[in-house]
């Protein structure tokens, strides 16, 4: 941080977002909890953030696993619906995993409306490979697949085969497809990231598959950001003002003409 008549702090912005590393997970915990009305557990002893929707129907848990997904959420079946679950993997960018929770807690969403997971894609210039249920993004470090038999859906940043995914997301067979459309339209958005702190921590410095710039930011908005979010997403579950009423005409009477 710098110090002068308006304090900064050194923000590099980082594309493409995939390979952006996890970032903050207060990203998508806080607005969950303050502007959806989401429930926490509490207990200082273990290292772990679990939250339940206000319905209680979906549980989200964020728990370090080395052997496997850093988040975990699952839901009860309804009924309109059976139970489904998603899962992320630790470097997976909050940005994209925020774009599926925030379409999960979402008032306004239509679900009724068909959702093309894949479109987000093929908009954004990724190709089949192999065959019609893989796809890989231009610069070949995100691959799809869907699997043909299962209907569940992989998605994993690779850097090199020969080494495990930078990250990885999972969806069941009933995960609703607005919800993977949501995350696959967060993927592809080409808006790079904000990363505070050291691009050490990067999956990759490589120039030719990720480019970051480092810019002095005002602290006041760096430290205003999630308030923001928090307050964008809270306005979504804000009861709609009462029209106002129409005055009525009075009626005619002694005196009065029409």
């Amino acid at each position: 941080m710098h110090d002068g008549p308006s304090q900064t702090v050194e923000v590099d912005f980082i594309a493409p977002r995939h390979l952006a590393g996890g970032g903050d997970p207060a990203w998508i915990t806080v607005p969950l909890h303050r502007a959806c009305g989401w429930s926490h557990g509490h207990d200082p002893l273990m290292p772990r953030v679990i939250l339940s929707s206000p319905d209680q129907k979906a549980l989200l848990r964020l728990e370090p696993d080395p052997d496997g997904q850093w988040w975990t959420l699952q839901h009860a079946p309804t009924e309109d619906g059976p139970a489904w679950y998603a899962s992320f993997g630790a470097r997976t960018p909050v940005e994209i995993i925020a774009g599926f929770t925030d379409a999960l807690t979402d008032p306004t969403t239509d679900r009724d409306k068909l959702h093309d997971p894949l479109a987000p894609l093929l908009g954004a210039g990724w190709s089949p490979s192999y065959n019609l249920h893989r796809f890989v993004s231009p610069d070949g470090t995100v691959r799809v697949d869907v699997h043909e038999t299962t209907g569940t859906w992989w998605i994993g940043a690779v850097l090199d085969d020969a080494r495990p995914p930078v990250w990885q997301a999972r969806f069941g067979e009933h995960t609703p497809k607005h919800l993977i459309a949501a995350f696959t339209t967060a993927l592809t958005d080409p808006h790079p990231v904000a990363r505070t702190g050291t691009v050490l921590s990067l999956p990759t410095r490589n120039p030719d598959l990720v480019t970051h710039t480092r810019q002095e930011v005002p602290a006041q908005q760096v430290a205003s950001a999630l308030e923001d979010r928090v307050r964008q997403l809270a306005a979504r579950h804000a009861a709609p003002a009462a029209p106002t009423a129409i005055p009525r005409r009075p009626s005619a009477g002694p005196g009065r003409t029409r």
